[in-house]
């Protein structure tokens, strides 16, 4: 099942979806002539069209943002905090093995963020999970090299608790509430990218597990109105996370792993 996911969202993540029907259009353009040659030219002059569209427009960031303020940060945070649970998807392990060292990935916030509430909570446990994401992951797992990232920022390793057999968001939850046994009256925190985290949250609450969202590394502001100029690959980027947070809202409800389509606060 996870090969066949990761396979699947290969194929039809945006980016990769425009590279392949690309490559058609210009196969039926050189190799066939009459009705295919006409049927290749067409595609190609669609996809320009949808390339200006996402390159010049708001669509990317319209189709994020509700994703994002699906769950607002809290107003304010509560007394005390048990534990704070911090979802992989913020290190590249393979990089980090290959130069030796921690090396982020565009989601860092999750684990600066973690680590000032870390610093705000000096009771609060630390658990980091996440393995790899990968298909044919590198020696390193995510929550090790966490582990390294965190001893580096002056936490103590008392406190970490990793969970590095994970592959996905809801591996993540489900190992990490074995790991950690929360009890109902604890208060964990959960921190994770903002479009991620109704996803997140649904996986959450169809285990049985309460906790309180705190999200960070928003990439589109509150109501998405303004284009981001012309920027094909930044705005593709965006395009591709929406479109890999709504599939994935869609098939972990299909699969019973969420506790609705689209869960709100």
């Amino acid at each position: 099942m996870f090969v066949l996911s990761k396979l699947f969202l290969a194929l039809v993540l945006p980016g990769n979806l425009f590279v392949v029907v690309l490559a058609a259009g210009a196969v039926l353009v050189f190799w066939r002539g009459g009705r295919g040659g006409r049927i290749g030219r067409f595609t190609i002059a669609v996809l320009a069209l949808l390339a200006v569209v996402v390159a010049t427009t708001s669509l990317p960031d319209r189709l994020l943002a509700p994703l994002e303020n699906r769950f607002p940060p809290p107003a304010s945070l509560p007394g005390r905090v048990d534990g704070i649970v911090v979802l992989g998807g913020a290190i590249d392990e393979l990089v980090s093995a290959a130069r030796e060292r921690v090396t982020l990935t565009e989601g860092a916030e999750r684990l600066t963020a973690a680590v000032a509430l870390a610093r705000r909570y000096p009771d609060a446990r630390v658990l980091f999970t996440g393995g790899s994401g990968r298909i044919f992951p590198g020696k390193l797992t995510e929550a090790e090299l966490a582990r390294r990232f965190f001893a580096e920022l002056g936490l103590d390793g008392a406190r970490v608790l990793l969970e590095s057999a994970s592959r996905n968001t809801y591996e993540n939850v489900l190992l990490s509430k074995r790991l950690v046994e929360p009890k109902p009256d604890e208060r964990w925190l959960v921190v994770s990218s903002a479009a991620h985290m109704p996803r997140a949250i649904g996986v959450f609450r169809s285990t049985g597990w309460d906790v309180i969202a705190y999200p960070v590394n928003y990439r589109t502001s509150s109501d998405a109105s303004s284009s981001r100029g012309f920027d094909f690959a930044g705005s593709l980027d965006v395009l591709n996370d929406a479109a890999k947070e709504w599939m994935g809202l869609l098939v972990y409800r299909l699969l019973g792993r969420t506790s609705a389509l689209f869960p709100a606060p």
